[in-house]
């Protein structure tokens, strides 16, 4: 056997390049089911993060649906979702550029349906009794926050406003037999995971809502996809009794299908999550998460029971079904996310698209390690650790790895242990990488998602630092090469732990919150109000928000940070980036500034996900004095000698 190069932590050469993460390689997206058919949305940043269709037939043959002017998608609360929707081989959508909803009908090419203007339309579902659409549009040509209605959009464009009244809507579902349709529906200042309320509506022959019944939730109760059972049942996800359980409605209430731990429900960021669906009358495939794995479940709604089906997946995400097959995109450990179908039948799974050509090498994939570690106030805290891991390569003797520790967007949110090149990126160059699910994130129950209520850039920073000091204790990080890196609310709790704490000896923010109050005055409606619970009221709780904005305490900041960020953002606007930056410069605090024209929350470009990649470790070299092996574009840092 070959002896590994011994060479510095972060210098070792990998095949996983930046070029490699982008380069064919694709976001597999929203999926849906027609005919036989497989139709799926693909992010591709080799086309300039452009949102293709896709459909494959029973062949197994697949081919763009859309010409290469249409992108799919829908800015309806900035992050979209629902952004397509297939029945008898026509194909509604939204267009990126115009938010406009178009219908192409088989074999001809796409028309537009609604005008350009101020209307978005997201979570789009056909009505198959009344050959039309149904959405959510959030309109913003009204004064002051958007209005959000469910609408229904005819073949000719006719609008017609199905209820309204509420802040937000969500989740339409007409009944097999056209007569009644569900929805949820919550208002400020809650999120969906916080509160929301199931109406079922009933329909008269012109398809509008002449009555209304409250079948679950309320301000504190979280309800997730609702949907009708084949025989017209309702069934829907509830966390009443402290788990996303599902139930079935009745009419002297509502039941749970099979109580379990574990969480069948997920943070609503966007539209038509999915995370079950029907095999027949009486069986449900649904996707459960425990401790931050998912694990596939046959639930037999007679017997209340539940059995666990084998598969490859750590991760699953967008499940539908048709009676005779589920079609999902599953994560393993070691390999990259697949659209994946599985038959109802023998339970076989068939690979329908890779999200990669190649396969990764074995030699240079770290496994997601799941830990569990003491935290603040005898709070524990999960996570999941990857060591470094390439076999061409070893650290010098007695010397430890630097630690890159990840906090995740949201806040409510999560992070799951599927294979992720991102991370692989880190770990084969001889980085450890501590991917933290502090406390507020969900996969875990309810008390443990709402631990950041009134605490947010306190918990979520002690569990990222207490992660950190539990891994030095371990003797497997170095603790003066100790990194915080995260995007949007990730980025926030990453300025928060280099501002008050000094645990850790560099950052990266990318599109990260500096500025509580601008986030509070500036941001969209969807969030608008998203900080009464993780902070306080504003501008009530003025003191609060101004002891918890990191721009404010730019004097606690006294280490390297590197900022990038997109420049029409419109959920964090480039200019809390850019005050810190100033701030740090005026220090002589080692700072750089990335900025990606035409990018929002999020960097689509492939050049801008590279340069994103290769920045990051272009400052963690000149940072903790190492040379990577990567030929990368040179790096502006003030300060720095």
């Amino acid at each position: 056997m070959k002896r590994p190069n011994i060479a510095p932590f972060g210098s070792w050469r990998s095949p996983i390049t930046a070029d490699r993460i982008v380069d064919g390689n694709v976001g597999l997206g929203q999926i849906a089911l027609d005919q036989g058919d497989v139709y799926w949305t693909e992010s591709r940043p080799a086309e300039g993060g452009r949102i293709a269709l896709v459909r494959c037939g029973p062949d197994g043959a697949a081919a763009d649906v859309l010409p290469k002017a249409f992108s799919v998608r829908t800015r309806v609360h900035e992050y979209g979702g629902g952004a397509f929707a297939v029945a008898g081989g026509t194909v509604w959508f939204s267009n990126d550029k115009d938010q406009v909803v178009y219908r192409m009908d088989a074999g001809q090419a796409p028309v537009p349906v609604t005008p350009a203007g101020s209307r978005r339309f997201a979570d789009l579902i056909v009505d198959g009794s009344r050959n039309r659409l149904l959405a959510v549009c959030e309109d913003h040509g009204t004064q002051g926050e958007p209005t959000n209605t469910l609408v229904a959009i005819a073949r000719d464009g006719t609008l017609q406003v199905l209820a309204s009244g509420s802040d937000f809507y969500a989740a339409p579902r007409p009944s097999p037999d056209g007569r009644h349709l569900l929805w949820l529906s919550w208002d400020h200042p809650n999120m969906p995971w916080d509160g929301c309320v199931l109406t079922r509506g009933t329909l008269d022959e012109d398809g509008a809502v002449v009555t209304t019944e409250t079948l679950a939730g309320g301000p504190d109760e979280a309800l997730f996809q609702p949907e009708w059972s084949p025989d017209g049942e309702v069934y829907f996800v509830s966390d009443r009794l402290g788990w996303w359980n599902l139930y079935r409605w009745a009419a002297d209430g509502a039941q749970a299908v099979c109580p379990m731990p574990g969480e069948l429900g997920l943070p609503q960021w966007i539209f038509n999550m999915r995370t079950y669906g029907f095999a027949g009358a009486g069986q449900i495939y649904a996707i459960r998460q425990t401790e931050g794995r998912a694990e596939l479940l046959a639930i037999s709604t007679a017997a209340g029971a539940a059995d666990i089906v084998p598969t490859p997946f750590v991760e699953m995400h967008g499940f539908v079904t048709d009676g005779h097959r589920a079609v999902f995109v599953g994560g393993a450990a070691r390999d990259v996310p697949v659209l994946a179908a599985l038959s109802f039948g023998d339970h076989a799974i068939v690979d329908l698209r890779r999200s990669a050509d190649d396969a990764p090498d074995p030699a240079v994939v770290s496994a997601a390690q799941p830990v569990t570690f003491d935290s603040a106030d005898g709070r524990q805290a999960h996570g999941f650790y990857y060591p470094p891991k390439n076999d061409g390569f070893s650290g010098p003797d007695g010397a430890l790895p630097p630690l890159i520790v990840k906090s995740h967007g949201g806040p409510t949110g999560q992070s799951g242990c599927g294979f992720n090149l991102k991370i692989q990126y880190w770990t084969s160059r001889g980085f450890a990488v501590l991917d933290v699910n502090y406390g507020g994130s969900t996969g875990y129950g309810r008390a443990y998602r709402g631990a950041l209520d009134g605490a947010w850039g306190i918990v979520d920073v002690e569990d990222c630092v207490a992660g950190a000091q539990w891994l030095v204790a371990q003797g497997l990080a170095d603790p003066g090469r100790l990194a915080i890196t995260g995007g949007s609310a990730g980025g926030y709790t990453t300025l928060c732990a280099l501002t008050f704490r000094d645990v850790f000896k560099a950052g990266a923010s990318h599109y990260g919150i500096g500025d509580l109050q601008a986030l509070a005055r500036d941001t969209h409606k969807f969030e608008s109000r998203y900080l009464d619970r993780l902070i306080g009221k504003w501008p009530e709780d003025r003191a609060v928000y101004e002891a918890r904005s990191p721009l404010r305490h730019a004097d606690g900041l006294n280490c390297p940070v590197i900022f990038f960020q997109g420049s029409e953002d419109k959920v964090v606007p480039p200019n809390q980036a850019e005050a810190m930056v100033a701030a740090l410069r005026d220090k002589g605090i080692p700072v750089a500034y990335v900025a990606f024209e035409g990018e929002g929350h999020g960097f689509r470009q492939a050049a801008n996900i590279c340069r994103a990649l290769e920045g990051e470790l272009a400052f963690y070299g000149r940072v903790f004095g190492f040379e990577p092996a990567d030929d990368i574009e040179p790096l502006d840092i003030d300060n720095l000698q």
